[in-house]
């Protein structure tokens, strides 16, 4: 790298109690480029991005911009640097149109009609220099996530940003729009503009970046030119160990159907119908896949099978066991004697309860079971008995299972959902999102789980929106969008194909 690098970070740290976020970062990154960051869950990747945006300050070190050293206490002092980000989570409002987002708190003038007019003409600037293109005038509810996206990039540059930070920028996009904003990105950089992007999909920092930059535990312990380095090097540098990225499993040996839903449909709290005439089956032995960008019905579809949401019409076989979902709610614990196991796509707010100890949570909706009980009381040395067999046999950490679940990692307490629902050995296990919020090695293990599962004999329902995910683990993939399910692929599903349909360009299917 030759120049003033365009940030500059010595020996930032930062504190949260007794967690020791970043640890003596050094980082530099250079003007004109697309400087990656990974790193596991926890590994400090937002942190050091919220201190650089002016979220937090840290306790010591120096942010240099440009070659000079700089003060950020909050984002106004970001931007006015010349710091712009895009959040995992849209800061959009739905009901404003895209011009209206774009100068909203930079309108630029008190009576705003000039000021609108002027935005309207740099905003055309914009979108014309960076192929953003978006209609100014549509409300952000009626557009797209991907075009929402180019809105909040917009933002940052109508504000004058020449240093970008994007946080997971993809992680709501089909393939084809994350191909697309890859395109917008080697825009910006060709015209000078700076690019930081957090993920932790491999493949991304493979296809996009410049250079990359890994954190583990607080620390940064590698920085490497993308063209020098490569994804399973970069996996043992995030986690510290080799780790294996294909999922390795036979071909599925599917026998009797296990689950079988017909003409399925849910209409929410609102009066729309969010799952609309869905029919599919599970047989044993195989995985099932339901890929689709999020907020298609999947998360409904789950619920709804889980017994959590009631159906408006439809039927439900489990195991050949009959029940018309429309005219009767099934509850959780009902279907859970039918042989339902269920991993929730949001382990926080349906899969545990944070304030109880890990022991306490790995019984949860099994309470009742002969094992746990004496007569009307909790049999609770059963209890940690079991639940420290599943500590063990699921490597979760820290093996302690008395300590309250909130101290664990996303990853360990997907594992005492998953251990839960595995080892009461369910004829179907409906799992959402298995992997959401997971470090790269803690997805290694759920994916063996999951294969473990089907080779045992056993119908698996996956809900992903990780379409690598869903590749890899499942026999047969189900698309849904809109509410409906448009298409069904092999195991060999192409990638661009399945993208097509998420985007609701139909094919056949079959």
């Amino acid at each position: 790298m030759t120049g003033t690098p365009a940030i500059e970070l010595r020996k930032i740290n930062k504190r949260f109690g007794p967690v020791h976020a970043n640890k003596d970062i050094d980082l530099v990154v250079g003007k004109g480029s697309i400087h990656g960051i990974i790193g596991e869950n926890g590994a400090g990747k937002s942190t050091l991005m919220s201190i650089l945006y002016g979220f937090y300050q840290a306790d010591n070190g120096d942010i240099l911009v440009d070659g000079k050293k700089v003060s950020i206490p909050d984002s106004k002092t970001a931007i006015a640097l010349g710091i712009g980000m895009v959040h995992q989570h849209f800061m959009l409002v739905d009901t404003f149109t895209v011009l209206e987002n774009v100068i909203l708190g930079a309108e630029g003038a008190a009576l705003l009609g000039g000021g609108v007019s002027k935005a309207r003409k740099e905003l055309s600037r914009l979108e014309n220099d960076y192929g953003l293109k978006v209609d100014p005038d549509a409300l952000i509810q009626d557009l797209p996530v991907g075009l929402q996206q180019r809105v909040e990039i917009l933002k940052a540059l109508y504000r004058g940003a020449d240093i970008l930070i994007l946080d997971e920028p993809t992680g709501v996009l089909t393939p084809a729009e994350a191909d697309h904003l890859f395109r917008i990105l080697e825009v910006l950089r060709d015209q000078g503009k700076t690019v930081l992007l957090i993920t932790h999909k491999l493949r991304e920092i493979m296809a996009i970046t410049d250079t990359v930059s890994v954190m583990r535990r607080g620390e940064m312990v590698a920085t490497r030119k993308t063209s020098e380095t490569s994804m399973p090097e970069l996996a043992e540098l995030m986690v510290g160990r080799s780790v294996l990225l294909q999922v390795e499993k036979k071909p599925a040996k599917p026998g009797k159907t296990v689950m079988k839903v017909d003409g399925l449909d849910v209409i929410d709290s609102r009066g729309v119908k969010v799952v609309k005439d869905v029919s599919f089956e599970v047989r044993a032995g195989e995985i099932v896949g339901i890929a689709g960008v999020s907020g298609n019905g999947q998360s409904e579809l789950l619920e709804t099978l889980a017994g959590i949401r009631k159906a408006s019409k439809g039927t439900l076989w489990i195991d050949g066991d009959q029940s018309n979902l429309g005219e009767t709610r099934i509850d959780p614990a009902e279907m859970r004697d039918k042989g339902l196991g269920h991993v929730p796509e949001d382990r926080h707010r349906m899969g545990l309860i944070t304030k109880f100890a890990e022991y306490e949570n790995s019984i949860l909706g099994y309470h009742k079971d002969p094992k746990y009980a004496k007569g009307p009381f909790l049999d609770i040395p059963a209890i940690k008995a079991n639940a420290n067999a599943e500590i063990e046999k699921y490597d979760i950490r820290p093996p302690n299972c008395q300590l309250k679940t909130a101290n664990f990692s996303g990853g360990n307490q997907q594992k005492v959902v998953l251990a839960r629902e595995i080892e009461r050995d369910p004829t179907v296990l409906l799992v959402g999102q298995p992997t959401r919020g997971v470090d790269i090695g803690a997805i290694e293990f759920i994916h063996k789980r999951l294969v473990e599962l089907r080779d045992a004999g056993k119908g698996v329902l996956l809900v992903s929106v990780e379409l690598d995910e869903i590749r890899s683990l499942a026999d047969r993939v189900l698309v849904m969008f809109d509410g409906k399910i448009v298409g069904e692929r092999g195991a060999q599903a192409d990638e661009g194909e399945l993208g097509l349909l998420m985007a609701g360009v139909e094919g056949d299917a079959r």
